[in-house]
């Protein structure tokens, strides 16, 4: 039977939900700008670029509150969730150099500015940040949670690069990415707040059931805003995903449930990198299918929920509760 999810009575907004880790936050924020120091001045340069244009700092969240709900009292959490926040601004640079991608949070993005090899470079770079700070954390079964998230993240991306161009991808393929390549993060975060907080075995499950859940929810909505946001709130061109020949959720059900003309139309669409965006975008919400993904994206969030309800009563609970609908709800 799919879990269901029931809506709180008051919607939050994310400074609200996060309110509790508020100082935690500040302290990630500034551990990242101390640990992006360098004498390399082209390195600070595109650093700070990136810091500047913002980020919601979900992952370093999910790890925060579920370590302060766990009772966590140590100070190791604000190091690995700032490491949390260098990988993953790792993977975005990587992926708009790959992507050939132009506009991120409705900015430049790094490769357009600075030059792919430059933002490659620093990509690897913060890579090589995190995995010292790793070792200053002194976990090593931490260090091996983190050592396989960034090798799933990166079979995700080679398992996405193997899909673009292809109409004949289906929703476990696409499942089989989204697992890797975002939820990976998400479910690493979530697994080692409970692992420094020492908790058991049920608990740590738990927590990692949350962060996977909530991370493919997530890609799931971010999919869904390509074929019906607007580029000033999601920050990116909308289209991108099908310029790219990405074969996304919206676009397998769509597939499946069009007629056979409309389906020629986005298979040629995902095939040539293109084709008019209106048109399938037309053809996508006549499908039913943005309905249809966010629905399996409710169905993730309930799996998500009910994992975290395995927790003890907190504000931090609550947040994380709260993180869900927040993600769910989302325009950006």
């Amino acid at each position: 039977m799919t879990p269901v999810l029931a809506e709180p009575a008051a919607a939050r907004s994310l400074p609200q939900i996060l309110a509790p880790v508020a100082e935690d936050l500040s302290a990630v924020d500034r551990t990242i700008r101390d640990r992006l120091s360098s004498d390399v001045a082209l390195i600070g340069t595109i650093a700070d670029y990136i810091i500047a244009a913002g980020g919601k700092r979900l992952r370093p969240a999910v790890l925060l509150l579920i370590a302060r709900a766990l009772n966590y009292r140590g100070g190791a959490h604000v190091l690995l969730a700032a490491v949390i926040e260098f990988i993953h601004t790792a993977t975005l640079l990587h992926d708009d150099v790959v992507d050939e991608s132009e506009l991120r949070r409705g900015r430049a993005t790094a490769n357009a500015h600075f030059g792919n090899a430059a933002s490659v470079l620093v990509g690897d770079f913060l890579y090589s940040r995190s995995f010292q700070m790793m070792v200053d954390a002194g976990e090593a079964r931490v260090m091996r949670i983190l050592a396989d998230a960034t090798n799933r993240i990166a079979e995700g991306e080679v398992l996405q690069l193997m899909n673009v161009h292809d109409p004949s991808v289906d929703e476990q393929r696409y499942l089989e990415v989204v697992g890797r390549k975002t939820a990976a993060l998400f479910e690493a975060a979530a697994r080692i707040a409970a692992v420094i907080a020492g908790a058991g075995a049920v608990t740590e499950d738990a927590a990692a059931r949350y962060g996977a859940g909530l991370g493919i929810a997530f890609q799931m909505v971010d999919d869904v805003l390509d074929y019906s946001g607007q580029v000033e709130e999601i920050g990116k061109r909308l289209g991108d995903d099908l310029r790219e020949g990405k074969v996304t959720l919206p676009l397998i059900h769509a597939m499946r449930s069009a007629s056979d003309s409309q389906r020629r139309r986005i298979e040629e669409a995902i095939s040539q990198g293109g084709g008019d965006f209106a048109e399938i975008a037309r053809i996508v919400q006549a499908s039913g299918s943005i309905a249809y993904v966010r629905s399996r994206a409710a169905e993730e969030s309930a799996r998500a929920a009910s994992a975290a309800r395995l927790l003890p009563p907190s504000a931090f609970k609550d947040s994380l509760l709260d993180l869900i609908f927040f993600a769910m709800g989302r325009d950006r």
